[in-house]
C-alpha cells in the first residue's frame, strides 16, 4: 500500500524546518539572511538580542539545514552566516526588493561587482552600477568570458573607484574584504561571494555567476519586479 504523505524522510525534514521557522526570532533571521549574508554581530545588532540568545537560534537554523556558518575571507578572526537556499525553495521567503539605485562593491570591480551588475540588469530590467575599493586597471579576462558564457554582456566597462554613495542607494558588497574595509551601514547587504580571480578557473568563474544568479532569483519570486530576459 502507498503510504498515504509520500516520502517520510522528505515530510519530517520539511516538519524539522518549519518548526525552527515557527519562532519569530528564527523568522526575522532568514527574512534577513534571504537578502543579505550577515555577521553574528551584524545579526544580533540588527534583531536587538543578546550574542548567547542569537548562538541558539543560529544552532536551531543550522541543525536543520537553514544556515550556514563560515570564516570570512577577508579578516579570518571574522564569521558570516548564509542562508541555504535550495531547502527554501519549498518555503516562502519574505526579502524586500530595492526601489531605488544599485550599487555593487567589491575590491579589483574586475570580476563580482561587475558580473553582479550585469546580471541584475539582464534579470530585472533596471540598471546597476559597481564600483571597488582597488579597481583593477581593466576587468578581468574570467569574468568577460563567463558574461559571454552567459549572454550577457559587460561591454567597454572599466573598473571604477567607490566614490561618494548617494542616499537611496542599495549597496551590496560581493567580497568579505570590501565589506570589512568600508564599515558598511546597516542598510547595505552583503554577499559573501569567493573571488574567481584566486582560483583562475572557468568553472569558477560560473559558480559565481550562479550564486548571484540564485539570490536575485529570490528577491525577484518576491516581488512585483518586472523580470528581464533569461538566459
Amino acid at each position: 500500500m502507498r503510504n498515504p504523505i509520500g516520502n517520510t524522510d522528505d515530510i519530517s525534514t520539511r516538519a524539522a524546518m518549519h518548526a525552527a521557522l515557527g519562532d519569530p526570532v528564527r523568522l526575522a533571521l532568514v527574512d534577513e539572511l534571504a537578502v543579505s549574508d550577515r555577521s553574528p554581530t551584524e545579526l544580533a545588532d540588527r534583531l536587538g538580542i543578546a550574542s548567547n540568545l542569537l548562538a541558539h537560534h543560529l544552532t536551531v537554523l543550522e541543525d536543520v539545514g537553514l544556515i550556514i556558518r563560515f570564516v570570512s575571507a577577508g579578516d579570518g578572526r571574522r564569521k558570516y552566516v548564509r542562508l541555504v537556499r535550495e531547502p527554501m525553495a519549498r518555503l516562502e521567503i519574505r526579502g524586500q526588493f530595492p526601489t531605488g539605485r544599485v550599487l555593487f562593491l567589491c575590491t579589483h570591480n574586475s570580476a563580482r561587482s561587475q558580473l553582479a551588475a550585469a546580471l541584475w540588469t539582464a534579470r530585472t530590467g533596471r540598471s546597476a552600477e559597481s564600483a571597488g575599493t582597488h579597481p583593477a586597471r581593466q576587468v578581468h579576462r574570467g569574468a568577460l568570458a563567463a558574461a559571454k558564457r552567459a549572454g550577457l554582456r559587460l561591454g567597454e566597462r572599466v573598473p571604477q573607484l567607490v566614490g561618494e554613495i548617494a542616499s537611496g542607494t542599495q549597496v551590496v558588497t560581493v567580497c568579505d574584504r570590501a565589506h570589512e574595509e568600508l564599515n558598511p551601514a546597516p542598510s547595505w547587504w552583503h554577499w559573501s561571494l569567493p573571488d574567481p580571480v584566486e582560483a583562475g578557473t572557468s568553472a569558477a568563474f560560473d559558480e559565481v555567476l550562479a550564486d548571484l544568479d540564485t539570490r536575485i532569483a529570490t528577491l525577484i519570486s518576491h516581488s512585483s519586479e518586472p523580470q528581464g530576459t533569461s538566459r
